[in-house]
């Protein structure tokens, strides 16, 4: 594995961990990874190597303000994160790129596929995509979250308190991942772990979702597109997703829905092996003859249990 410095702009430089393709022969179409909001590259981790196994040469960014990359004072929202990205794959030179994104990362995958069609060849939509932020349900929910992350960026918690409790509450994640979450912050020279963004740059992320709406965005993506959803816990935000996957689903050119009922937000540290199997088949369907695409499949939750093709 290595790691590139970016520079996006004269004060901005982004860290990218990169993977060569494994295996024999040429390598195939290269992966750009993009995490979600709070967190780093390295929970892409476990899906890259998988992915980069079986021929392609995989890259995951971490975004201002997270990882190992700049911390502006500001510069938070999508328009100019999504800069940032068309930046990196001109320096990387990246070809045709597929897209994965979580959570945010995959608000802002569709937004970079819709404003530069010619730098996207397909998209993974990881839990993410379709919130509409800007509702009555979401709103609700970050009306009580922002107090819970303005605590969580005072610093109150040690490494070692913090991995007993990620080990507790992710018992099937792997060491890696574990590590991954961790390295969301620093640690001080007190012990304690130091959130690498103030409570009001999380909040200004927000406030750029709150402003877009994903269906500004489908009619415009013309490539291939995978959505990973959830069924989360919340009935009310349940029945939600629902409603906003059907909606992607009806709106965008090319969209296959395989659903993850039973599972939580980090998808990638949760079913490593589903997740990097779902990216390939996404390498399958962008490559393949037109003739030869499948109509679009979706796995409905009820039988989601029963078998994770």
């Amino acid at each position: 594995m290595k790691t590139f410095r970016i520079p996006v702009s004269a004060s901005v430089s982004l860290n990218v961990r990169h993977r060569p393709a494994a295996g024999p022969g040429a390598a195939r179409r290269p992966y750009l990874l993009l995490h979600g909001m709070l967190s780093n590259a390295r929970m892409w981790d476990d899906v890259a190597d998988r992915v980069a196994a079986a021929g392609h040469p995989v890259y995951a960014v971490d975004h201002r303000g997270h990882g190992e990359s700049d911390t502006p004072a500001d510069g938070y929202e999508n328009a100019a994160v999504v800069e940032d990205l068309v930046e990196v794959i001109a320096a990387l030179g990246l070809a045709d790129p597929l897209i994965a994104g979580h959570s945010w990362g995959a608000h802002l995958a569709q937004r970079l596929a819709a404003e530069h069609p010619d730098l996207v060849s397909g998209l993974v939509l990881v839990d993410g995509g379709w919130y509409e932020f800007d509702g009555p349900v979401m709103r609700t929910i970050w009306e009580r979250t922002a107090e819970v992350v303005r605590r969580a960026q005072e610093g109150t918690t040690s490494a070692r308190d913090m991995g007993a409790y990620l080990r507790a509450m992710h018992p099937t994640w792997s060491s890696t991942s574990i590590e991954a979450r961790l390295s969301d912050y620093r640690v001080g020279p007190d012990g304690l772990l130091v959130p690498r963004m103030t409570s009001e740059q999380v909040m200004s992320i927000v406030a750029s979702l709150q402003r877009e709406a994903p269906v500004d965005w489908y009619r415009k993506i013309t490539v291939p597109v995978r959505l990973l959803p959830i069924i989360p816990a919340v009935p009310r935000l349940a029945d939600q997703v629902r409603a906003w996957v059907a909606a992607a689903e009806a709106a965008l050119d090319r969209a296959d829905v395989h659903w993850y009922p039973g599972s939580e937000h980090d998808l990638h540290a949760e079913a490593p092996d589903e997740v990097a199997a779902d990216l390939l088949r996404l390498a399958h369907d962008v490559d393949a003859p037109p003739v030869d695409r499948p109509a679009a499949r979706v796995v409905p939750p009820e039988s989601r249990r029963q078998g994770r093709g």
